[in-house]
């Protein structure tokens, strides 16, 4: 299928590895050149080579914190004009609802919630000005189902989707169309990390503990990055003019739910 967004111009935060480097491949095998964005400088550069190499598309890379300020400057003096967006960041730590205080919530805020919205205020301006724009944002599957050890993330997250909600139902109008795109469990840094935390806390093999989350997966697997992407890839095509305001649920089926 032709995304029809050859040429276009996107800016994929935290794009060095995961979820969104995953993004990042996808939509430069659909000829958008790109600006990749993540902290640490070499893992990102040397993704971003990999992605020249294999596509040749143009991409330029911010080696940035996008959820300071300065990081956030860095990121959109790069990234003016742009025609897609696609924001993402790693999540918050697990724990119990008695481990975080006011500003474990404030640094998931900043992250997962704040550094999005600032950043779709300062680019779909422009996407409406030129009459065409897509944004994607990664949220999580405890959106719609909450993770009970994952608190602050499902707080931060949902209140992403709360103000998606509406801005996108404003914005579409105009061109601009926003969706958030909701991953369960895939092969990244982030599972491997939640593997090793239930692990710990039963006492078992880091394998017995993936064995156990794969149970749970109607797939009978973690999904991969690539699979997302393309995913991530045809919610930012001409195809998904007509897909405004939603939550895409990418988690092989883990979560029972008609709705």
């Amino acid at each position: 299928m032709d995304l029809g967004i050859s040429g276009k111009r996107a800016l994929v935060c935290a794009s060095s590895k995961g979820l969104g480097l995953g993004c990042a491949e996808a939509l430069a095998e659909a000829g958008v050149n790109l600006v990749m964005n993540a902290r640490g400088a070499e893992a990102l550069e040397a993704s971003a080579q990999a992605i020249r190499d294999a596509y040749g598309v143009n991409v330029v890379t911010v080696a940035a914190d996008v959820t300071t300020p300065e990081g956030q400057q860095k990121v959109l003096e790069a990234a003016g004009g742009v025609d897609i967006l696609v924001t993402n960041a790693g999540g918050p730590p697990p724990g119990m609802w008695t481990d975080w205080d006011r500003e474990d919530f404030i640094k998931a805020l900043d992250a997962n919630m704040l550094t999005p919205i600032a950043l779709i205020k300062a680019l779909v301006p422009g996407m409406i000005e030129r009459g065409w724009g897509r944004v994607v944002n990664i949220t999580s599957v405890s959106v719609k189902s909450p993770v009970p050890v994952l608190g602050l993330s499902n707080a931060a997250r949902a209140g992403l989707t709360g103000y998606v909600a509406g801005t996108a139902r404003q914005v579409a109008g105009k061109g601009v169309i926003m969706n958030n795109l909701q991953p369960g469990l895939h092969a990244t840094d982030r599972a491997e990390a939640l593997d090793g935390g239930a692990a710990k806390a039963q006492g078992i093999s880091v394998e017995d503990a993936k064995k156990q989350r794969c149970a749970t997966i109607p797939a009978g697997r973690y999904g991969t990055r690539q699979e997302f992407g393309a995913t991530c890839a045809f919610m930012c095509s001409q195809h998904a003019g007509f897909m405004v305001g939603q939550n895409i649920l990418l988690d092989g089926g883990a979560t029972n739910t008609t709705m």
